[in-house]
C-alpha cells in the first residue's frame, strides 16, 4: 500500500485497519477482540439488511451489550460500515502487489494475483461484498481512497496483461476491458455464495480462478500464433 494514500475518512490511520475514533484510547488484547466481536456481527447485519436497515441498536442487541458499548469504540454507523469494509478493500486491491525482485513471468504473477483476489473476496464474505452493493453510502475521503487504490491495482494488472501477451503467454483484445472483466469474476459472487454451499470454498475459488484465467487468455505453454495487436 502506498504511503501516501487519503484515509479513509478524517483522523484515520493509513494502516489497513482505519483505527476507530470512539473513546477507546489504548488498544488492548481484550479490547481488539471486543472490537473484532463488533465487527464481525456488524458485517453480517449490514449484509443482511443493507446500510439503512441497520442501527447501531440492532448490533448492540445482537451482541447482547448497550449501545455505548459500541460508541466506545466506533464514533457511529458509518465509521463502523467504513471500518469492517477496509480492510478486505486493501487486501482485494493489493491482490497485484510483487515485489519488484520477483523475476517470475508476467503470467505466473497474473495467475497468483486473480487467486489471491478471489480468495480474499470469498474469505472475507461478507464484508468484502459492502463496496460492491453499496458504494454511495461511504464518505468522499473513502470514496477517493478507494479509487486511489482500484487504479494502482488496474495499473499493474494491465501493465502484467500486456507483459504476458508480448511473451506469447496471453491472448486477448483490449487490456483495460480484459483487467475489468477478469477482476469483476469474484465482485458479485454475493448474489449466489454461501460459506456453507454445495462446494468448499477452496474449490470455489480454484474454479473461478480457472474461469477468470480463460477470460484473460492465459495459457500454460508459449503460443506460437501472433497475439492480438495492443
Amino acid at each position: 500500500m502506498s504511503s501516501n494514500k487519503p484515509t479513509p475518512a478524517a483522523g484515520r490511520s493509513a494502516a489497513d485497519r482505519p483505527a476507530a475514533s470512539g473513546r477507546q484510547r489504548a488498544a488492548t488484547v481484550g479490547t481488539d477482540e471486543k472490537r473484532e466481536r463488533i465487527l464481525a456481527v456488524a458485517a453480517r447485519l449490514f449484509f443482511e439488511r443493507g446500510y439503512a436497515e441497520t442501527t447501531i441498536e440492532q448490533i448492540a442487541r445482537e451482541l447482547g451489550v448497550t449501545k455505548p458499548y459500541v460508541y466506545y469504540y466506533f464514533r457511529d454507523k458509518l465509521e463502523l460500515f467504513e471500518t469492517v469494509s477496509w480492510r478486505p478493500t486493501v487486501a482485494s486491491l493489493s491482490a497485484m502487489d510483487f515485489d519488484a525482485s520477483d523475476p517470475r513471468p508476467a503470467h505466473l504473477k497474473l495467475a497468483e494475483g486473480i487467486e489471491r483476489l478471489i480468495r480474499v473476496t470469498l474469505t472475507h464474505h461478507p464484508a468484502a461484498t459492502l463496496p460492491y452493493r453499496e458504494m454511495q453510502v461511504y464518505s468522499p475521503a473513502y470514496i477517493e481512497a478507494y479509487h486511489r487504490l482500484a487504479d494502482r491495482f488496474y495499473e499493474r494488472m494491465s501493465a502484467l496483461l500486456e507483459q504476458a501477451r508480448n511473451e506469447g503467454m496471453a491472448e486477448f483484445g483490449d487490456t483495460r476491458l480484459t483487467a475489468l472483466a477478469a477482476a469483476s469474476i469474484p465482485g458479485f459472487a454475493y448474489t449466489w455464495y454461501h460459506p456453507d454451499g454445495r462446494l468448499p470454498r477452496e474449490e470455489v475459488v480454484a474454479e473461478l480462478t480457472r474461469i477468470a484465467l480463460r477470460a484473460m487468455g492465459l495459457r500454460t505453454r508459449k503460443s506460437s500464433r501472433p497475439a492480438y495487436p495492443a
